[in-house]
């Protein structure tokens, strides 16, 4: 008999029992079958380690093969095996091979050899299978020295899978332990958070400073382990930290994930194709609010106990909540010639609505951003009729019927808080802003520039106007936020008045012309100077010039 490496952690009385099957007198032709077999499933298998938590990787309808072996001299042998699929279902079953008597009845031959055929079959025997993809745990006993093997088998595709094996049933265990209730509660539902409570590990009591919870939040499904949610979020193409646990390591983050970090509890949203998957873990709280969800939109909520100083995981029973409906959004009248003033949000995204009836056939809606990126969309009796981003100053003039229903929707395009000034009015209403050149911006010229002053122009128009200059002195660092947080509605009236330069009117009735300059004195060499020019229509409304920065000289 040829024998491989593996039969050296046999125990001698288990060898020799395997050898005796093969006896020099040829078996039965399904004994010898058997054992050819046996003795090749043997051969291609690999020792189970235990007291160590193993990761196995399975090809799909490749059976793959683990074995064990009891310690001999033990009257009662106790052990537990702990299988976590972290994919697609799997078929896994244990077989024992147990030792045969030591001694064979005397009698005939032939007798003799029969009765050990039988008994070399009925030792091999199958104690337990399974198929599913739940975490499943087999605790066995057994009096007799033995041989264990450990199948496993995937049928729909290649996966993995992890398993424990431990025969110190006293000493504690790798996993976190489960509540006797592992449920999780919804108490609470609203339009945009849900409120989970669970019942306490036992493992929390005695080891808090190791065991922590965490929160796993997606739109799919709920998952049965932990290694299962992590396989399904890198199988939608990212890649994730190795667990939970380990995701408090700010450095592990992907590009796609974002991070934080809010009264001691981390949070990690993984933008995947199929929505956000949320990670939280909060410590040893039970109880956790879960914010910012969307508004009528089903989520699964899975909770795991993370033994941080191994990274083995329990998971409780998960659950699921559908966030309530969003409220119908508030809607603000409009009058013929009156000015609102909205100011959104853009942390919630939401749409502020404004609702104006005709008096007439034609109808002008004028917008002016003031601060941010806003889009609007604007609908006669429930049908679109315009929809764009707003930039600067806006128009649109619409032809209807009387008495038609106009609905505005605004919405802030990014995080920061947006402002916009809205009015509607008849096409014979006085115009509220004043009639506008081609550009707003500011043009400085460098040639002009010296230690003391700074020579600038501007576009006017057709139309005789009041412009206004201001200047303002900054330094390096506050350019940016100048030019950013500036609130392009508010006129000289927010500004100090040792900041005004000038005021003057002008207009030319040949575009071509309609450029106005103005040398600004006084000023401080190598010093930078924020300037600002004010257009005043006939309904004194003014309408701000982009902001420009110019730096004088610093020798001349």
């Amino acid at each position: 008999l040829k024998m491989s490496w593996f039969w050296l952690y046999l125990p001698f009385h288990l060898l020799m029992a395997t050898c005796l099957c093969h006896s020099t007198k040829a078996p039965t032709t399904s004994s010898q079958q058997s054992f050819k077999t046996d003795l090749f499933n043997f051969y291609h298998s690999l020792m189970l380690a235990d007291g160590k938590e193993t990761t196995i990787h399975l090809l799909k309808d490749i059976p793959k093969r683990y074995y064990f072996v009891l310690e001999e001299g033990r009257v009662l042998a106790p052990f537990s095996i702990t299988v976590t699929p972290c994919d697609v279902p799997i078929e896994w079953s244990i077989l024992v091979y147990k030792s045969p008597p030591a001694k064979a009845t005397p009698g005939d031959h032939d007798t003799q050899e029969v009765s050990k055929s039988q008994k070399s079959s009925s030792m091999v025997s199958t104690i337990f299978n399974y198929k599913g993809n739940s975490v499943e745990t087999y605790m066995g006993m057994s009096s007799h020295s033995a041989l264990y093997l450990l199948e496993f088998l995937s049928t729909e595709r290649d996966t993995h899978i992890t398993v424990y094996l431990t025969t110190d049933t006293t000493s504690g265990h790798l996993y976190p332990e489960l509540p006797t209730d592992p449920r999780i509660d919804v108490i609470g539902i609203g339009h945009t958070t849900v409120t989970l409570t669970w019942k306490h590990s036992p493992s929390v009591l005695q080891h808090r400073e190791s065991i922590q919870y965490c929160l796993l939040v997606n739109e799919k499904h709920n998952y049965k382990s932990l290694c299962a949610a992590e396989t399904a979020i890198r199988s939608s193409g990212m890649k994730l930290p190795p667990s939970l646990a380990l995701s408090l390591s700010p450095y592990l983050l992907e590009p796609q994930q974002v991070m934080i970090l809010s009264n001691s509890e981390l949070s990690i949203i993984n933008k995947v194709s199929s929505g956000e998957v949320r990670q939280v873990c909060m410590g040893t709280k039970n109880t956790y609010t879960v914010p910012n969800l969307s508004p009528s939109t089903q989520y699964y909520f899975d909770v795991f106990i993370v033994n941080l100083l191994t990274n083995a995981s329990a998971a409780y029973t998960g659950t699921f909540a559908r966030t309530l409906e969003e409220p119908e959004p508030k809607v603000t009248e409009l009058k013929d010639g009156k000015v609102v003033h909205v100011v959104l949000d853009g942390k919630k995204q939401k749409f502020y609505s404004l609702q104006y009836q005709a008096r007439h056939k034609k109808i002008h809606f004028t917008f002016q951003l003031c601060r941010g990126q806003i889009r609007v969309h604007i609908m006669r009796n429930g049908k679109t009729v315009a929809s764009e981003n707003l930039s600067g100053l806006r128009y649109f003039s619409l032809k209807g019927k009387l008495l038609d229903t106009y609905l505005v929707q605004l919405r802030s395009t990014e995080e920061s808080n947006s402002s916009v000034k809205v009015q509607a009015s008849p096409h014979f209403h006085k115009p509220l802003f004043p009639l506008l050149p081609d550009s707003l911006k500011i043009k400085s010229f460098s040639k002009l520039r010296t230690c003391r002053s700074v020579t600038i122009a501007w576009l006017g128009t057709q139309e005789e106007s009041k412009y206004c200059v201001y200047r303002k002195r900054i330094e390096e660092d506050q350019i940016w936020r100048e030019l950013q947080s500036a609130d392009r509605c508010s006129g000289p009236e927010s500004r100090h008045k040792s900041e005004k330069v000038l005021c003057k009117y002008f207009y030319d009735l040949n575009l071509q012309r309609a450029v106005t300059t103005e040398t600004i004195k006084g000023l401080e060499a190598g010093t930078l100077y924020l300037f600002d020019v004010y257009l005043f229509g006939p309904s004194g409304i003014p309408v701000r010039y982009h902001s420009k920065v110019v730096k004088t000289r610093k020798k001349c």
